[in-house]
This record gives structure tokens, C-alpha cells and sequence, in this order.
């Protein structure tokens, strides 16, 4: 759903842009009380992870695709506002150095892609755990708040396009394919999702932020109001650098291999964008000469060599800006 220039008039695009770092400055801010020992270095490998799957479109109907968006399977794993700004450092990578994604439409494609994802996902996980608190939960959860957290935010970039999109359209009409549309990528997102968390449950189940109430005491009422209190059983501690590793290793294969497999076919945006006939708005990037552009298809670089040097990227940057939140915690 990488919104592309000149979809949007200069207001929407620009206040679109305020709203984004407003988010980003509060996430950024709230984060130091959800990076520990456990989540720092789980935040840029989660950023790397989205960057990667995010290339593996996968087909949803005839002639259309869908991709992760990632933020409710981020929050699902770092908590919610470092969630924000680790889709925002994949969709800052993919705008600037894959012109993935327009410059000036960053600010909407934060919007949409991490922050509506992000806080939407996280709250409805918690609702669906608090029903149930166990791994099933835990990993029904993952799938339903990734569901809806996709076509909520198709439906807010019609909003937005109602408001202040460059082209005119059937208002109607476009709402019902965006919401349409990815009610089906949001299907693939909750599988995508609980997967992945299923997974590292099955591994790792102390570094799934979200389910961290697995470890906690449990607390009995009794028939006479009594409580009684069974503490949780302590875990041996894990070294961290495996997992780490293998979860890297795993990104890097996404990227360089399974990606030569996704399908070519329009993203659910953009089929919407061609059936409705707003296509023609989009204007060209800044960056779509460079080699990378078009993940290396400009350049005659390879889907696999660029997918492997942009998780590479993304893991620096990433892991750069939250091991910085995490020190200056820390430090404070």
C-alpha cells in the first residue's frame, strides 16, 4: 500500500507529514519503556524481518497482490510505539534508497502503514488476550489484529483521497474496492502474522513483548475471596545471540531468495488506483533513476542482491536509532 508522489494535494500531504512526526516524536519518547535487555535487540531485526517480507507480495485474486504491512506483527513483538518507528525507518529505507513510495507522500504512507497498523493491531491483541490468557490467545490475537488493522487503514487512505486526492473518483466506489481489496491482504497479513508469532513462541517466548503475561505469577480467587498466588516458574535465561542470528539468516533468505518468487502483479492499491482511473496521478520519484530503484530493476541489479543489501541497510539504520533510544534509557 506505498502511496506513490502526487496522489495527494500539498495540504493533506503536508499535514499528513505533521501527524507522522508527532507520532514518531511520541514513539520515540515512549519507547524507552518498552526497550529492556529483551526488546533492544529484537527492535532492528523486527524492522529487518518487515523489510524483507514486505518484498514477498502474494497473489489475492486475478491480477492483484497483497504484501505485509507489518505493524500489528511489530507491536505484537517490541510493543506498540517502537513498533511506529520501526515500520517508519523500512518505509523511510524503501522511499529513499528504492523509491518505494513517494517522498512526499512519506508522511501519509506512516500514517498508514505504521501508525494506524500499529496502534490499531496492538489494541485489538489485547483485547482478544484478555478474553484468554494463554498461547492460543496469544496467537489468535496476532491474527485477527493484523486482519483488521489492514483494511482500516485501505479505508483511511480513501478518506484521505476523498479529502484531498489529486484525481477525481467515485467516492463509493473506491471505498468498496480499497475495503475490498484488503480485506483479502488482510486475510494473508493475519496468517503472516500469526505465523511468525507462533513461531517465536515456540522458541523464544520471552522476546514476544505481548505475551509476556505467560511469565507472570497467576493469581487464584478462591469460593471464601481468598487469592492465592503461584509464581511463575523462572526460566533459565537464554543467550540471545542464536536466536538473533538465525532470525537474521532467516530475513537474509527472504530477501535473497524467496523474493525472485513473489508475484509481479499490482499491489491491492495500485490495481484499485488503475480500475478507478487515478492511476495517471502519480508522478515519478526523485530517486527513480538510481540503481536500486524499483528494488534494483533500474539498475539491472538483481531482486535478491538488492532485497539482501536493503535488510542489511535497514538492520543499521534500525537498529542504530532504537539502540540509541535504548542507551539513552539507560543512561537516564
Amino acid at each position: 500500500m506505498h502511496v506513490p508522489d502526487g496522489f495527494f494535494t500539498a495540504p493533506v500531504a503536508i499535514g499528513a507529514g505533521v501527524v507522522a512526526a508527532a507520532a514518531v516524536a511520541v514513539s520515540l519518547r515512549k519507547a524507552k519503556t518498552e526497550l529492556d535487555d529483551r526488546t533492544a535487540p529484537m527492535a532492528g531485526l523486527v524492522a529487518a524481518f518487515i523489510f524483507a517480507v514486505q518484498m514477498l507480495n502474494f497473489p489475492i485474486a486475478a491480477g492483484t497482490s497483497g504484501h505485509l504491512l507489518g505493524g500489528a506483527l511489530a507491536a505484537i513483538l517490541v510493543g506498540p510505539y517502537t513498533a511506529v518507528l520501526c515500520v517508519s525507518v523500512v518505509l523511510a529505507v524503501q522511499g529513499f534508497f528504492f523509491a518505494d513510495g513517494g517522498l512526499t507522500a512519506l508522511g501519509i504512507n506512516v500514517v498508514l502503514m505504521a501508525i494506524i497498523p500499529s496502534a490499531l493491531g496492538w489494541g485489538v491483541f489485547q483485547l482478544v488476550t484478555r478474553v484468554a490468557r494463554n498461547r492460543a490467545s496469544v496467537v489468535a490475537g496476532s491474527f485477527v489484529a493484523a486482519l483488521i488493522s489492514v483494511p482500516i487503514a485501505a479505508l483511511t487512505f480513501a478518506v484521505l483521497f476523498v479529502l484531498g486526492g489529486t484525481a477525481p473518483i467515485e467516492t463509493g466506489a473506491v471505498f468498496a474496492a480499497m475495503g475490498g481489496v484488503h480485506v483479502l491482504v488482510g486475510i494473508g497479513e493475519g496468517l503472516i502474522t500469526a505465523v511468525t508469532v507462533s513461531s517465536v513462541l515456540a522458541v523464544r517466548p520471552d522476546l514476544v513483548y505481548g505475551a509476556r503475561f505467560l511469565t507472570k505469577p497467576l493469581v487464584l480467587k478462591t469460593a471464601t475471596g481468598e487469592q492465592v498466588v503461584e509464581p511463575a516458574r523462572p526460566e533459565p535465561v537464554k543467550p540471545l545471540r542464536p536466536f538473533l542470528v538465525g532470525a537474521v539468516a532467516v530475513a537474509l533468505v527472504l530477501a535473497g531468495v524467496v523474493s525472485f518468487f513473489a508475484s509481479s502483479s499490482p499491489d491491492g492499491l495500485e490495481r484499485v488506483a488503475e480500475d478507478e482511473g487515478f492511476i495517471g496521478a502519480a508522478t515519478d520519484h526523485a530517486f527513480g533513476g538510481f540503481a536500486l530503484a524499483d528494488y534494483g530493476d533500474v539498475g539491472g541489479i538483481p531482486v535478491g542482491i538488492a532485497g539482501i543489501i536493503g535488510v542489511v541497510i535497514t538492520l543499521l539504520v534500525g537498529g542504530a536509532i532504537l539502540w540509541s533510544v535504548r542507551q539513552k534509557t539507560t543512561a537516564a
